[in-house]
């Protein structure tokens, strides 16, 4: 196959948004990278000065449209606003997995959100109130000794350029894909394929007013420090970025070619998996996610795999009082191979709360 499709470009993208707040993006952010020569990033953080397109008002606020269901329009008169359909309610996706002294909640996260999207509520409240202990996939570490991290596997050997690597035809889409969001041509050159991806990718996040802070992740890291809740991880930061980084070179270059091509449609396809993900339907989020046409080495490093060993760590915790709420991307518990599907082939069943 050609190129990767679209359900690991927008599964790299939920990976990359849990990493969004160290990946010093120089091109997107304007920061600068720890200890890189400054002729070698500059031009990228020029770029960042320069006033990008205003966002929609809905976008700016961190919004979605009035036809999602969730959240007027700025401005709306409180005549229009009664004229809106009944709102679903935000009822994300809830599991539990028990024995007689351990309870498991398992839970799928979308780790950047717009704003103002109320989904700690209900049973999912409940259960991560009850609960003595958060585990997520990471644990964010210290942002200046990430960006060091990122930098140490990103950046290509002196003397090799990120274009140098793509064919013409390649090169020619991907200029054009960065001069469409306002970036030059140059912007990425210092860097390997797979972080040039990464950083793509959250372009339309950002500029639709997704961000990490809104993300789950955060909200419960938050929520759990005030609680009292340990705090623990299935994989570090390393190890996530480890996943792109030792991806093969004509894979990595897939991934961009990937990510060049679904720019223009990402944003919606983010706002079906959050749609999707709000309203608990892990059929669609699986459908849309559409994870049956891509190379299988790609899905067992990515997906399965982790899914696998997630799986395991499942079934050792089990083996210890208490009560865990599990939260983890939820692209890995939807769909063939996910989470639930590898606890059943331990013998572990998963159960449905919500």
């Amino acid at each position: 196959m050609d190129r990767i499709s679209r359900w690991i470009a927008l599964i790299a993208a939920a990976l990359a948004a849990n990493l969004t707040a160290s990946l010093a993006v120089p091109a997107l952010a304007g920061e600068k990278a720890p200890e890189v020569p400054a002729e070698e990033v500059a031009p990228a953080e020029e770029a960042a000065t320069e006033p990008d397109e205003a966002p929609d008002e809905d976008a700016a606020a961190g919004e979605e449209p009035a036809a999602d269901g969730d959240i007027a329009p700025p401005g709306e008169t409180a005549a229009a606003a009664k004229a809106v359909p009944a709102q679903k309610p935000v009822r994300p996706a809830l599991w539990k997995i028990a024995d007689e002294d351990t309870t498991i909640y398992l839970f799928g996260t979308i780790h950047a959100l717009p704003s103002r999207i109320d989904w700690l509520q209900g049973k999912v409240a409940d259960a991560f109130e009850e609960s003595g202990e958060l585990i997520t996939e990471i644990v964010r570490e210290d942002p200046a000794q990430m960006q060091m991290l990122v930098f140490g596997k990103a950046m290509l050997p002196q003397g090799e350029t990120l274009r140098g690597m793509l064919s013409p035809e390649e090169k020619a889409e991907y200029e054009s894909a960065l001069a469409a969001y306002g970036l030059p041509a140059q912007a990425f050159d210092r860097f390997e394929p797979w972080y040039t991806a990464v950083a793509l990718s959250t372009v339309p996040m950002m500029r639709d007013g997704f961000a990490s802070e809104n993300g789950v992740e955060d909200t419960l890291q938050s929520r759990s420090a005030t609680l009292g809740q340990s705090h623990g991880a299935l994989e570090t930061a390393e190890y996530q970025l480890d996943l792109f980084d030792t991806l093969p070179l004509d894979v990595q270059k897939r991934y961009l070619a990937q990510v060049v091509e679904d720019l223009p449609t990402m944003k919606d396809d983010l706002r079906k998996m959050v749609d999707a993900w709000k309203h608990g339907d892990a059929e669609e989020l699986a459908r849309l996610m559409n994870a049956q046409e891509d190379d299988p080495a790609l899905v067992e490093a990515l997906l399965t795999g982790r899914n696998r060993k997630w799986a395991e760590w499942i079934g050792n915790r089990l083996e210890e009082p208490g009560t865990v709420f599990l939260a983890v991307g939820a692209g890995h518990l939807a769909g063939e191979g996910s989470v639930q599907d590898q606890l059943s082939a331990n013998g572990i069943a998963a159960e449905r709360l919500q």
